[in-house]
């Protein structure tokens, strides 16, 4: 397969993400001798920057580790808690999807401390050292950068947030953007570290400006879990997750369904539609448990069981798409990217602020953008996301990394895109593994969506969804898809609704990078 970019080759490291500016970062501090870590907080930090309609210092975020030494494996949940004040009672009128009302704690700079911890070498100033200078004497916009201002404006005309972010609303592609206040943020965390976000300047200033909806305990008792992900075998291979209260699991089941079936063999539109049909499966379990599971028992065992994966399997007819199951969507603005160091070891790291600039809100005088996190809770009191105080909402957020059956490491990938992460992290581990595609390969191969029907509301509980394909694929692949009765929109060639950033290490143990053409970003080695 011909494809639009060349695999990255690299022996020392590397990292893929979607913005090149915070790629160029995370190598500075791979060649100065930093850890995998090291240049992923680097990259994290310059993202935040310049991609702030999708990930900010005010967001959360959820990463997979691989030490390769040790050969553990571990994730960092980085998501944060409703605040006290996140009760039903306040919320009768429905969670409003802007405003610091619907911001949950910031979870990012938390987990940047949490992991340097653990792996950092340098210090953390020194990491910070490429967005401050980015947010202090400014980079020029790019064209996704322009298109998401432009985005937010036209649903939200009358926001101050690029106001108070210091951000012109006329900025064209390759205009210098300066942010000094998220200059200043960032060198009071450089300065002062963890404490200055969760107990110093910044949290007097987000408790002073939501007028008292977040307060200094609600900031001082946030953490971190860093926990065992969830993992699966797949093939030869485990695969590890993240655990709730985000959605990996889905993933997880995904592949135990689609391991039952030979699915090199299969036609694409047999495979496809096996996917699909696995997909369906998989989000009906994850809308009957998933929540916070300091407040609930989330039963994934159960779920990924083999008794459940039995039953599931026995409901996947060959020739008949199903149509009573419902599917989902929700809005997610996000940055995937991944990083490894010559040692071997690596990061799958996701982190956002929910829809696109999250709550559309600025912490007062920081530059720094709370996400809007808090939609993600239910006000159904029979569901197990339903809000309450120091509850963390259900999430989307996942990535996954590969080992191989001795423990070493073999992929590390993920992606953007709310619910379409872990059909999309489903193909991609099929198109490795079982089509034996490179990473560029499965990066750029054709991809499909299933998503809700246009016009179907959140409370509607089935329906058959549209199942989207790119217009890549052949007619009689099409065809095929709908003669089992699934509703098929072919759309845009690169019009799928992800952004993948991938890296396999080879039998020889060098490394193999992709980064996807849908987006802006690219993946670079050492």
């Amino acid at each position: 397969m011909q494809t639009g970019r060349s695999v990255v080759y690299a022996k020392n490291g590397g990292a893929a993400a979607s913005q090149p500016l915070a790629v160029s970062a995370a190598i500075s501090i791979l060649k100065q001798g930093g850890s995998f870590i090291d240049a992923a907080i680097a990259l994290s930090a310059v993202i935040c920057v310049v991609e702030p309609g999708a990930s900010h210092l005010g967001g959360d975020a959820f990463l997979v580790t691989h030490h390769a030494a040790s050969k553990t494996n571990l994730a960092f949940n980085g998501s944060g808690e409703g605040p006290h004040t996140a009760t039903p009672e306040a919320y009768k009128d429905g969670i409003p999807l802007h405003g610091y009302r619907s911001g949950t704690v910031p979870g990012l700079v938390s987990t940047w401390f949490e992991t340097h911890s653990r792996y950092g070498k340098l210090p953390i100033a020194t990491l910070l050292e490429q967005a401050i200078d980015y947010a202090e004497n400014g980079f020029p916009a790019n064209t996704g950068f322009v298109k998401r201002i432009a985005g937010h404006l036209a649903i939200t005309p009358e926001t101050k947030v690029f106001k108070d972010m210091g951000i012109d609303v006329h900025v064209e592609v390759g205009d210098v953007v300066v942010q000094k206040n998220l200059a200043q943020s960032l060198r009071d965390i450089a300065a002062g570290g963890r404490e200055a976000f969760y107990e110093g300047r910044i949290a007097q200033q987000l408790i002073k400006g939501s007028e008292g909806w977040f307060s200094a305990e609600d900031l001082k008792s946030h953490t971190t879990r860093v926990l065992d992900p969830l993992s699966v075998k797949y093939r030869d291979l485990t695969v590890y997750g993240q655990p709730p209260p985000t959605q990996g699991m889905i993933l997880m089941e995904e592949l135990l369904l689609n391991e039952r079936f030979d699915v090199a063999s299969l036609s694409e539109v047999d495979r496809i539609h096996v996917g699909v049909e696995s997909k369906k499966l998989s989000f009906a379990d994850r809308n009957t448990i998933l929540g916070d599971p300091e407040f609930i028992e989330v039963n994934v065992a159960q779920i990924l069981s083999k008794e459940n994966i039995d039953a599931r399997l026995s409901q996947i007819s060959m020739t008949t798409a199903a149509n009573d199951i419902a599917p989902v969507s929700e809005g997610s603005d996000t940055t995937y990217f991944l990083v490894a160091d010559k040692d071997g070891n690596a990061v799958s790291w996701i982190q956002s602020v929910f829809h696109g600039f999250g709550s559309s809100w600025v912490i007062p005088e920081t530059g720094i953008l709370l996400n809007n996190r808090l939609t993600g809770f239910s006000l159904d009191p029979n569901s197990p996301n339903i809000i309450a105080p120091g509850k963390r909402p259900a999430h989307t957020l996942n990535a996954f990394t590969v080992v191989n059956a001795d423990g070493t490491l073999n992929i590390v990938g993920g992606t953007p895109g709310a619910n379409i992460q872990v059909q999309t992290n489903l193909q991609l581990i099929v198109n490795l593994v079982d089509l034996k595609m490179n990473v560029q390969e499965a990066i750029e191969a054709p991809r499909w969506q299933h998503l809700k029907e246009a016009g179907q509301s959140s409370e509607e509980e089935t329906g058959s969804g549209v199942l989207e394909i790119e217009n890549r694929v052949s007619a009689e692949v099409l065809e095929g898809l709908r003669a089992k009765g699934h509703e098929v929109k072919a759309i845009a060639p690169w019009g799928h609704g992800s952004s993948v950033q991938l890296m396999q290490v080879s039998p020889n143990g060098t490394f193999t990078f992709g980064s996807d053409p849908r987006c802006e970003g690219q993946a670079s080695g050492i």
